[in-house]
């Protein structure tokens, strides 16, 4: 049996809006879904999400071909693109559901985020130390239909010219060889 030649990545760096607008940029990236992990409710939504209460991230779960870009890529472009530094929040949006987390698929995975947080810690990249949680991925709930491609489908959204599109144009421009044509 020959192995898949892609593999997935489920990550969470505060709204999930805009690390997939971000990741579907990034070639190697065959598809970006947001949606929830790391809780203990059985197929929340968006609202039972929002309360703190159901214990899961707002996660983009990532697949993605592993010639083109690895996982340590995938890593580099979210401690880029988020603040790890602060627990349970992004810039204005707080709370659990907003944690920094890495919900690695496997030992590799598991390894490689470890060693990409003690490069970034030794390096002194954050003024604080990194917070982000490393557990390993469990259920997998995609979010509702409305919050798939949102930045895409929802532009002139003040949360996304304020947010979102500056996350994006930084990405963008550090990475500008790396995204898709």
């Amino acid at each position: 049996m020959e192995p898949s030649r892609f593999e997935v990545a489920t990550l969470a760096g505060g709204c999930f809006w805009c690390l997939e607008a971000v990741y579907d940029d990034l070639r190697g990236v065959t598809d970006v879904v947001s949606g929830y992990m790391g809780g203990h409710v059985a197929n929340p939504d968006y609202r039972q999400v929002c309360t703190g209460d159901t214990g899961h991230a707002e996660v983009v779960q990532i697949t993605f071909e592993p010639e083109q870009v690895s996982f340590r890529q995938l890593l580099e472009v979210f401690f880029t693109i988020h603040d790890p530094t602060t627990l349970n929040r992004q810039g204005a949006d707080v709370g659990t559901q907003y944690r920094s987390a890495v919900f690695y698929h496997s030992e590799e995975q598991r390894r490689t985020a470890e060693e990409v947080i003690a490069e970034l810690g030794a390096q002194g990249v954050w003024p604080a130390p990194i917070v982000t949680e490393l557990s390993p991925a469990s259920t997998f709930y995609p979010a509702e239909e409305y919050h798939q491609e949102y930045f895409a489908r929802n532009p002139a959204q003040p949360y996304c010219q304020v947010v979102i599109a500056p996350k994006v144009a930084k990405f963008r421009s550090r990475y500008l060889a790396e995204l898709k044509r």
